[in-house]
């Protein structure tokens, strides 16, 4: 009922501004000669500027979905569904309670139809909504009369190589939208948000209890305000982790466009420089927390901040909101630098959500502290248990920091840190660990462990079971709730029975060993391909298959996630190997290639390594700059179903390869 009454006064406040305006859509069609007697009727929209158009829905209690109805007459016959050649642009809409996708710029559609007579007609009836950001018109509709005539033009196929040159399809495509799927998100909301409650019990973080404590029991202005008071410290908090990161994201897409941006989050997750620099600071923190040093902030201006926050008022909760960040940043510096590289794959908006996840998770402890201070008196005092987690963070901060060597190793072929040499690292710093835990194991700040606690030991037999799991790593086992983190199976020296993985079939085999670019990039699994799109065309044009194009890049954690997860099972690789063409795109590969293969933009920009070329195409022709992105293509260069990113549902997986399959014989 709720759902019905807001349609109701939306569709009202719809109709009443709808006489301010005279903007419109219009529509354009043309007709393209497919194969044989079938045809493609396609349909554009030219919508007007500051204004979006919603998708085909469709919406249940929500906007106006587009919808277009073909009818046909007599000697001519549909063949399948309404295609959306454009991809839209999707987010969750607030005021409707759903996800939606809208157009904006132009928009364009598809229809199949097959000829049985010389010429036919189609009736095609159109409806569709616009709005802008602060109104929109009424539904408007319209009713063409499109006459398919036999021999018709067969329109020339997309640019399919990486240059300045794109599709009407691409250039209707938006920005960019997130290849990895709603499901790696959420992971990392939720990584962030248990990141953000740990942080609580760090020894930079744990002694500013009391502080909050002393502050908060004066309860001046009563229960109301002393509840406001405790929202608005929680709110400081938030918004000191959270802006910052904010403000440098949407600085950069206003000076320089969404491209600036990806440009950014790109360099920062595959540049050596942002890399090694990553790497060294895990390392620096590490040694702190294993005593070698102390790392503080500048004196004078936590001094500064925590004699402010003495003030009365909003000034001085805010003042002591600081301080806290500030005295916290030794021990959350690394954690939100990891949280921060880890979404840095996503949307633009995700290190954004995942930032504001983290901090909402850090500031809520305190809110509660700040609401019920005289709780916190039966808090145990800090003392020799907060050093040990201290060291256990030491730890982890050295594995974690393996990551960022990794990626700068991967993406510019250096060959430092193999797979066998990764795991060996980690070997030792977790079996150094779990001794460390039993108390066989102590630095200089630690007390002397008489005896072994309950929790100790449980967290050291966690420990040296990871290690007992990691140990097969060495000999190939896939390891694949690692498969994120560890460098790809393919630098690995010695895999154990790798002579007995099945054969690819003989029209891979007898692939050209020149492939571009084969003899630094390789596939999971044995499988053989290619990594230059457009000999990966010519070739499948030769054996008559459809490809699957695969957007990766070296420091893709899903992607390496998808491959040990779904790519793995037996009949993900039977269908790959037997019937399709495999193309892997880097989009974060570093080697610069020779002149000839160089791209310009329309910008003027010139594209000259791999990657910048591959991520550039990914970004003009399908509107993403995420990974991983799985693309089958047909004969005439479009996908023949809708393209797939980040999910680990092997069936849903099957289901997509097999129905690519099936569109490219219709095609045929």
């Amino acid at each position: 009922m709720y759902k019905s009454i807001r349609t109701i006064l939306t569709m009202l406040a719809v109709f009443c501004t709808a006489g301010l305006w005279a903007q419109s859509v219009s529509w354009t069609s043309s007709v393209e000669a497919v194969e044989g007697n079938t045809y493609r009727i396609l349909l554009e929209a030219s919508i007007p500027d500051t204004y979006h158009m919603y998708d085909m829905g469709p919406y249940e209690g929500g906007p106006n979905a587009t919808t277009i109805t073909f009818t046909p007459s007599e000697g001519i016959e549909l063949d399948g569904e309404v295609e959306q050649l454009s991809t839209p642009h999707r987010y969750f809409d607030e005021m409707f309670g759903m996800e939606i996708g809208t157009f904006e710029g132009t928009a364009q559609f598809a229809q199949r139809v097959r000829l049985t007579a010389p010429a036919a007609s189609v009736k095609v009836a159109l409806e569709w909504m616009i709005c802008d950001d602060t109104n929109c018109m009424p539904p408007e509709d319209t009713e063409l009369t499109i006459t398919v005539p036999a021999g018709a033009a067969v329109a020339e196929a997309p640019a399919t190589t990486p240059s300045a040159e794109v599709s009407p399809a691409a250039e209707a495509a938006p920005a960019a939208k997130d290849a990895a799927g709603g499901g790696s998100l959420w992971s990392l909301i939720i990584e962030a948000i248990l990141w953000g409650f740990a942080a609580l019990l760090t020894p930079c973080v744990f002694p500013m209890v009391p502080m909050t404590v002393s502050y908060f029991l004066k309860g001046e202005g009563g229960p109301t305000m002393g509840r406001l008071r405790a929202a608005l410290y929680g709110l400081f908090i938030v918004l000191l982790y959270t802006v910052p990161i904010a403000a440098i994201i949407l600085i950069t897409r206003i000076v320089g466009g969404d491209a600036v941006t990806a440009d950014i989050f790109n360099w920062l997750a595959t540049h050596w420089l942002p890399n090694i620099l990553f790497f060294l600071v895990f390392m620096v923190f590490a040694a702190s927390f294993f005593g070698a040093f102390e790392i503080t902030m500048p004196s004078w201006m936590v001094n500064k901040s925590d004699s402010k926050a003495d003030t009365k008022g909003l000034g001085g909760i805010f003042f002591l909101a600081l301080t806290l960040v500030l005295v916290s940043f030794s021990c959350t510096g690394p954690i939100v630098g990891s949280v921060l590289i880890k979404s840095t794959s996503g949307e633009f908006w995700t290190p954004i959500i995942t930032m504001l996840a983290f901090s909402v998770a850090f500031a809520l402890p305190f809110t509660l502290f700040a609401l019920f201070p005289s709780v916190l008196k039966k808090m145990p005092k800090s003392g020799g248990w907060l050093n040990s987690v201290k060291v256990v963070l030491g730890f982890i901060e050295v594995a974690l920091g393996m990551k960022f060597l990794s990626v700068a190793d991967q993406t510019y072929h250096w060959g430092l840190l193999d797979r066998e040499i990764y795991l060996a690292v980690w070997i030792v710093v977790f079996s150094l660990l779990g001794l460390y835990l039993l108390g066989k194991l102590r630095f200089a700040h630690d007390d002397e462990v008489t005896h072994l606690g309950v929790g100790r030991l449980a967290l050291a037999i966690i420990v040296f079971s990871f290690v007992v799991y990691l140990i097969p790593g060495m000999w190939g086992a896939p390891l694949k709730g690692l498969s994120g983190y560890l460098p790809p199976l393919t630098t690995q020296d010695f895999v154990l029975g790798a002579n007995t993985a099945p054969a690819a079939p003989a029209a891979q085999n007898n692939m050209d060993g020149t492939r571009k670019y084969s003899d630094f990039l390789h596939l999971p699994h044995g499988l053989q391909g290619f990594f230059d799109l457009k000999e990966a065309e010519a070739y499948a044009a030769k054996v008559r298959k459809p490809i699957f194009i695969d957007f990766t890049g070296h420091g893709c954690v899903n992607c390496r996630e998808m491959e040990a997860r779904v790519w793995s099972d037996p009949r993900v690789l039977e269908i790959l190997n037997n019937d399709y063409v495999i193309c892997a795109l880097y989009s974060d590969d570093k080697k610069v290639l020779p002149e000839e293969d160089w791209v310009t933009t329309e910008a003027g920009k010139v594209l000259k390594s791999l990657g910048k070329i591959n991520s550039y195409y990914a970004l003009k022709t399908y509107g993403v700059n995420a990974q991983p992105y799985y693309v089958l293509q047909g004969s005439d260069g479009k996908p023949l179903v809708e393209p797939r990113g980040y999910d680990l549902d092997v069936e849903a997986f099957i289901d997509f390869l097999n129905r690519g399959k099936e569109a490219f014989a219709r095609e045929r």
